[in-house]
């Protein structure tokens, strides 16, 4: 069986890390203001080492690669969206919707990992997607339970119906797809990413199932979490805008497990919904405010889990 949770994660250090005009289009989390770039890069950086300190505190074994300042890409910090890392020694690029976040696919990464001792057997490449206007913004995009092989996605602008059912075909996982909403100035929106509105680890998942306006589509996310034996901790729309969709489950170098999220999503949290997530492991909330202000994301969207099989 394959594991659901990590124990590498791959994380990008900023160096001009800012307010992403392309994204903005369709990412309703993110926020502008007229702070001066190089004081929003300097914040964002002192969170970035931050996170990574508590996250080695707790014997999880973190690849930190540094950002190149010669292409700008101010949402490097988010590389879950471009790659993902799996088992079997395959590797998936992916289709980004924003031009400048495109930029951040960088073979010399994937050489490094394989520096350090993990092995890769094949790259899956959709990105060729791109000239055809179909986008699928890896584990932003979809969330996989990896121990029962299925995958959940929001539909949207970045997530492509047809270019999820085939990495679905391609990784062997089972798809379920719905629509999922936001409301903004009055209206119901499309959430960008599936993983603000969802998180799945390996006994619970928590979601927001208000944002699936469709009642038989939501029925069925919650019927399909049901039957996969994982215990469902809803948040409402207001959490889901504290990024309390947006955690993940990482394990450490003895096998503890510990959900990873921001500060202002454990605040929004109830006594019970912390308690419920206590009882299953421990939770590292980290103080990120810039970087979920202006990139819209938050600590789920900076790791990207590395399953690849060792050398």
């Amino acid at each position: 069986m394959n594991m659901q949770a990590s124990n590498t994660i791959l994380m990008i250090e900023p160096v001009a890390f800012g307010f992403n005009e392309e994204t903005a289009e369709n990412n309703y989390f993110q926020q502008k203001d007229n702070t001066e770039s190089s004081e929003i890069q300097q914040k964002a950086l002192s969170e970035f080492n931050q996170m990574t300190d508590k996250l080695r505190q707790k014997g999880i074994r973190l690849l930190i690669v540094k950002d190149t300042p010669m292409a700008h890409t101010p949402d490097s910090i988010f590389p879950n969206n471009w790659v993902s890392f799996h088992e079997d020694g395959r590797i998936a690029l992916y289709p980004m919707y924003a031009e400048n976040r495109r930029k951040e696919r960088r073979t010399d990464i994937l050489e490094q990992l394989e520096q350090v001792g993990f092995q890769i057997s094949n790259i899956v490449d959709y990105t060729s997607n791109e000239t055809t206007g179909k986008f699928l913004e890896g584990t932003g995009s979809m969330i996989l339970d990896r121990e029962n092989n299925i995958a959940y996605a929001a539909l949207s602008e970045r997530t492509d119906k047809n270019l999820f059912l085939t990495f679905c075909k391609d990784f062997d996982f089972e798809a379920v797809f719905f629509k999922a909403n936001q409301t903004v100035e009055g209206q119901r929106l499309p959430i960008y990413h599936t993983n603000v509105m969802m998180c799945v680890a390996d006994k619970y998942a928590v979601v927001c199932l208000n944002t699936i306006d469709d009642a038989q589509e939501r029925e069925n996310v919650a019927g399909i979490l049901k039957k996969s034996g994982k215990e469902t901790i809803e948040i409402s729309e207001e959490q889901m805008h504290n990024f309390a969709g947006n955690m993940l489950q990482v394990k450490n170098n003895v096998g503890e497990s510990f959900l990873v999220m921001s500060q202002s999503t454990f605040d929004s949290l109830s006594e019970k919904q912390r308690e419920t997530l206590s009882s299953y492991n421990e939770i590292i909330a980290v103080n990120i405010p810039t970087v979920e202000k202006y990139g819209g994301g938050s600590a789920r969207c900076m790791m990207a889990e590395v399953f690849l099989p060792g050398k």
